[in-house]
């Protein structure tokens, strides 16, 4: 038996964990402060709508998926954590350092999962990429480059918090550690916020980790590159099918004062299919089921609303 799951926010994120949900055969409510909007999603899937607290507070219910603005995540958290609810908040968990650690601290106290929806940790890609790096297929990793760039999403946050959340969790588990250090550069051009950083992330050992994010791009780019000492992979999401992992086995290295490099042809990995938002949600549910801490969870989460802080401080 699933889990019962119902959602909380019908915008357009929260209308795919809603289809998700429901695909799976979890979904039992949906929740909208617009609770004609909820009825809508709620006919469709022939499940419940509720208000928001009313959802929070049914028995029937036992875990939430909170879709809402960034700074109403942590008040309905922490009320659903009082009320016996594990609960996926979407990312940013909040807007503030200190909110996100109590709601991290909220969930501890109360013994219930927390975790935190950076969908692209789930891609297969992704972990594909990962299982590689744990091979040794290109050595040590000594860099990471991440871009995320196209046109548009002006949606009343700077582009810092709305695009770099989903490299930044790329970044944290491929270094397997938090930052010491985080330096931005931001550019104001076509709106009144930030349309352009660039963010670097150094972390004990040497690795560091540099994410380009723009929305006011000419072209779309969506390449995670991870550079070793043997070799390098290449995440790119706009690739097509079956070229989205790429495996360059280019070599540097140095002779006496001379450093020498060779290429390498470019070799596309394997990756099993599967739906990112899917295998988000399936894990959610075996955490709630088994009790287990999930694998974006309250230390990531907390971290990557730092680290955003850190990058663009806001008020």
């Amino acid at each position: 038996m699933h889990p019962r799951i119902a959602v909380i926010g019908c915008g357009q994120w929260g209308q795919n964990h809603v289809r998700t949900l429901a695909e799976i055969g979890a979904l039992v409510a949906v929740a909208d402060r617009n609770l004609e909007r909820a009825e809508i999603f709620a006919e469709r899937h022939d499940v419940a709508a509720m208000e928001p607290d009313e959802a929070i507070a049914s028995p029937a219910i036992d875990a939430l998926v909170l879709a809402l603005p960034a700074s109403a995540h942590g008040p309905v958290a922490r009320a659903a954590f009082a009320a016996g609810k594990d609960v996926l908040i979407e990312k940013p968990i909040s807007l503030d350092v200190a909110d996100a650690e109590l709601t991290a601290a909220v969930a501890r106290k109360a013994d219930r999962i927390l975790m935190v929806g950076h969908v692209l940790r789930f891609h297969p890609v992704f972990q594909k990429l990962c299982a590689s790096v744990a091979e040794g297929r290109i050595g040590t990793v000594r860099h990471i480059i991440a871009n995320r760039m196209g046109l548009g999403r002006f949606l009343g946050m700077d582009v810092v918090w709305d695009l770099a959340p989903h490299d930044l969790s790329l970044i944290l588990k491929m270094a397997g550690s938090m930052p010491i250090d985080v330096t931005s550069m931001r550019r104001k051009v076509l709106s009144d916020a930030t349309d352009v950083a660039d963010i670097v992330l150094e972390f004990a050992g040497g690795l560091k980790a540099e994410v380009h994010a723009s929305r006011i791009s000419p072209y779309r780019d969506r390449r995670f590159s991870v550079i070793g000492t043997t070799g390098m992979l290449v995440f790119d999401d706009l690739a097509p099918e079956g070229e989205k992992l790429a495996l360059y086995g280019h070599k540097v290295w140095r002779d006496g004062e001379v450093f020498s490099f060779e290429n390498a042809p470019v070799t596309h990995l394997p990756v099993s299919p599967g739906l990112p938002l899917d295998r988000e949600l399936r894990h959610f549910i075996d955490c709630i089921v088994h009790r287990r801490q999930p694998e974006t969870g309250p230390e990531e989460a907390v971290e990557t609303v730092r680290i955003l802080n850190a990058a663009s401080p806001l008020g």
